[in-house]
């Protein structure tokens, strides 16, 4: 996939409003495979929500969004899990990790369904971000900034076309963040994937292409 498109779209719950200002609704954005892009976002301005329809979460939204060209609205399961498998990894705010799992065995779930990572290459990411001793510990005895990095290894264990990664910093300190932009431009400049950032505050520090105010 080489295209995300928005063109007039509008979360449903804004349609009464009078005036929308924004550079990402009601307009026409492109985003491109091999970008980065950070996306700046008050709270209450549907920074969830731009990210629940991309990933065919939700699809409460007024226009279109297409993927090199062509309407997700209509997709099938198996089109969605395709798409998640191959080409859109996400790291949502929430991170969606299993608690009641190892960090290991949370990023394990992932890969087996890819095989995209050596075991190697998972040690040598825990080792970068500083939760090398962590590999084996449950996930409800780490602090959240630990599983923002156990999440974000996750989010690197598939091919990908776009790497989203919804306020992935929060919780972490400017060593942290500056590990993470590092890998993950790394990744980027591997792969090839573009590279969404949302925020509400301090955010990646990467080389973007375009900032929008959602």
């Amino acid at each position: 996939m080489n295209s995300i498109e928005l063109k007039n779209t509008l979360p449903e719950v804004f349609a009464g409003r009078d005036s929308i200002e924004s550079e990402i609704w009601h307009q026409t954005v492109t985003l491109n495979k091999g970008e980065k892009y950070l996306i700046e976002a008050a709270s209450g301005t549907g920074k969830s929500s731009f990210c629940s329809f991309i990933y065919g979460y939700r699809n409460d939204y007024q226009g279109l969004i297409c993927f090199d060209g062509v309407n997700i609205r209509s997709w099938s399961i198996k089109q969605w899990t395709e798409i998640r498998k191959q080409s859109i990894s996400m790291l949502f705010q929430e991170l969606r990790l299993f608690s009641e799992l190892t960090a290991m065995e949370n990023i394990q779930i992932k890969n087996s369904l890819t095989n995209y990572k050596s075991k190697k290459e998972i040690e040598a990411l825990f080792e970068a971000l500083g939760i090398g001793d962590k590999k084996n510990a449950l996930l409800k005895k780490m602090s959240f900034g630990q599983q923002q990095r156990v999440a974000f290894i996750r989010s690197l264990c598939q091919p990908s076309d776009f790497i989203f990664l919804d306020e992935p910093i929060s919780h972490l300190d400017s060593e942290n963040a500056k590990i993470i932009s590092s890998i993950l431009t790394e990744e980027s400049d591997k792969s090839g994937s573009g590279i969404i950032v949302t925020s509400i505050g301090k955010h990646l520090e990467l080389n973007y292409n375009k900032t929008f105010a959602l």
